[in-house]
């Protein structure tokens, strides 16, 4: 296989353990020990000890156990990232169950589809108002009221399944928990899917289990005992669910909130040393602390201080910055940086970016500022890493080296292909999906890239989304849309040009972002989308991103027209996928009279 690299590092773990092993070992070794800050009240934090979390894990199996679950049976999970969340997974994974998380955005037909395939006999939802988007999903698939049991654990759902599951004793779950291997299911996740129907990949406990110990060993500084995890991501994705179990295994303490509008509120609370996020989260806290400093008429100083945090960032690779450039980071350093890290907690150290290409532009930002992102690559197939860099050696603008136990290659036509520890066993019930991920034994990923001198990948493209021009040229939209999203009007740029004589691009503009442009400008801060596309100064604006970016590439390459469109893209629309990747067969299907338009048909 032409262009491989493997990582060279051993593995130093026990094969065969199940997530429930690891975290009894946790547990066992300090009883007392912070597992966990649970929410007691608004801008309060709780600490829970591991013996409290295992006791109130161990009482909501057995609840399950008494209602009848199966070894292997499949219990949805819907709602929220939330203390309650974990405590579930952990408790169906107590109880030999097989854990199916929905995301909060999932339609009536999406879970309708995933309770049928998955063939779910129980779930654990939020609130009353999953319990009823999820019986609404049974009906239209055609179950029968009532057959598939449903708990509110924002009710009393988990108090009944305590009550239900008294009579069980600890011999009868511990039976039941030591039957789980590591080459038993520990779930089933639905890929969001940007195209057709979503399939279930199998993840295995020894997927989660081994490629926590695998990434723990490849950045052990990041991951450590005593350090602290905010995890706000959908924990229906599998790069949050990774993460909380790796907090839980290396001995973090863990924290959970899915209220964004809070988020700042949360990080000054509970302190976090790191935390994850897609690249779409760090490009907003760079461009609302941008329009911030603009508001603040400040602008200048900002601009300026990126400047020399991106240069900065980049002298640490070329030998070390100037004495110069050392001054005017640290005199940066006491008026912008150093408020920005407070803003994040103040004890922040390291982002874990994944989920899509961060961009070298946010990844020297944050580096200048003195937060280290730690850019990965992974699948949901690959039980979320099977790359990521190293902070010592990193190289920013690639998604790093292959984690020990894993290798990667690039096949022939450009894609890129896996295989170790992180590889997921197949698709549920869906052989023919399986053969065809496979090359021999390398998953195809279906991303582009290439493995430079030194071993380390790069992404340049999905290799569904290479668009071919009419005269034969091959472009890659994701560098021309990551280099878009800098500007903070542009909420999601859609380039396109597949089959045509060149290339456009579909501009959705941030509605978050829009009312603060506007008003750090003089004008109106209310305009509608409608007006927004409209408004000359927009245009401009936009127009003066596009010219910069045609200039870092040839002009088969370049953008050559645009369009402004006065629509938001969300999940809730049906757009984005829930890792906000756009779905360009249905942009390019329902915005194709905006594309008539651009090419004259």
């Amino acid at each position: 296989m032409p262009q491989t690299t493997t990582s060279r590092e051993g593995i130093d773990f026990r094969t065969g353990q199940s997530i429930t092993d690891v975290l009894l070992e946790r547990i066992h070794a300090d009883p007392a020990a912070t597992l966990m800050l649970r929410p007691s009240a608004p801008g309060e934090w709780r600490e829970v000890s591991g013996q409290e979390f295992l006791d109130d894990v161990s009482s909501v199996a057995k609840g399950l156990l008494a209602a009848g679950l199966e070894p292997g049976g499949r219990i949805a999970l819907f709602g929220a990232t939330a203390y309650e969340w974990t405590l579930c997974d952990y408790a169906i994974w107590f109880a030999g169950g097989v854990s199916v998380p929905f995301y909060d955005s999932s339609s009536a037909d999406q879970l309708a589809w995933m309770i049928t395939d998955a063939e779910v006999s129980f779930a654990l939802v939020q609130s009353d108002d999953h319990a009823l988007r999820a019986r609404a999903g049974a009906q239209e698939a055609g179950i029968p009221a009532g057959t598939v049991p449903v708990w509110v654990y924002e009710a009393a759902g988990l108090d009944e399944l305590r009550e239900m599951g008294a009579a069980i004793t600890d011999e009868e779950l511990e039976a039941r928990r030591a039957q789980v291997t590591g080459e038993s299911v520990a779930t089933l996740i639905y890929t969001s899917g940007t195209t057709g129907r979503s399939k279930g990949c199998v993840l295995t406990h020894g997927n989660f289990v081994e490629t926590v110990a695998s990434a723990q060993q490849h950045v052990p500084g990041v991951f450590s005992p005593g350090s602290v995890c905010l995890l706000f991501l959908p924990l229906a994705h599998v790069f949050a669910r990774f993460v909380e179990i790796l907090a839980i295994n290396v001995g973090s303490v863990l924290a959970h909130t899915s209220d964004l509008t809070r988020l700042t509120d949360t990080f000054s609370e509970v302190k976090p040393t790191y935390i994850l996020g897609v690249p779409r989260v760090f490009e907003k806290v760079y461009n609302a602390a941008r329009a911030k400093a603009e508001a603040d008429r400040k602008g200048s100083i900002f601009a300026a201080a990126t400047k020399t945090a991106v240069a900065y960032s980049r002298a640490l690779d070329e030998g070390g910055p100037s004495l110069p450039l050392r001054l005017r980071h640290t005199l940066f350093d006491r008026l912008v940086y150093s408020k920005l890290r407070t803003v994040m907690g103040g004890e922040l150290q390291y982002a874990v970016s994944g989920g899509g290409p961060l961009g070298e532009h946010l990844g020297h930002f944050y580096r200048g500022i003195g937060v280290e992102i730690i850019e990965g690559y992974g699948l949901t197939e690959t039980t979320a890493p099977v790359t990521v860099n190293h902070p010592s050696e990193a190289r920013i603008g690639t998604v790093g080296k292959p984690l020990p136990g894993c290798s990667i290659a690039i096949a022939p036509d450009g894609e890129v292909l896996a295989r170790g520890v992180s590889v997921f066993r197949e698709y549920w019930k869906n052989p023919e999906a399986t053969a065809d991920t496979f090359y021999e034994d390398w998953l195809r990923t279906g991303d582009i890239g290439e493995i430079d001198a030194d071993g380390f990948l790069r992404i340049t493209g999905r290799k569904k989304e290479l668009i071919v021009t009419s005269s034969g040229k091959n472009v890659a939209p994701a560098p021309l849309e990551d280099e878009l999203r800098r500007h903070p009007l542009i909420g999601q740029p859609v380039v396109v040009g597949d089959n045509r004589n060149f290339i456009a691009a579909l501009i959705f503009l941030d509605e978050e972002m829009l009312p603060g442009w506007l008003s750090n400008r003089g004008m109106r801060a209310d305009m509608t989308l409608e007006e927004a596309v409209d408004n000359k100064a927009v245009h401009d604006s936009i127009a003066k991103a596009v010219d910069e970016v045609n200039a870092t590439v040839s002009r088969a390459e370049s953008i050559r027209e645009f369009r402004l469109v006065p629509f938001a893209l969300s999940e809730e629309n049906g757009y984005l996928s829930a890792k906000q990747s756009v779905k360009r067969h249905l942009i390019t299907k329902d915005f194709a009279q905006v594309l008539d338009e651009i090419y004259g048909d």
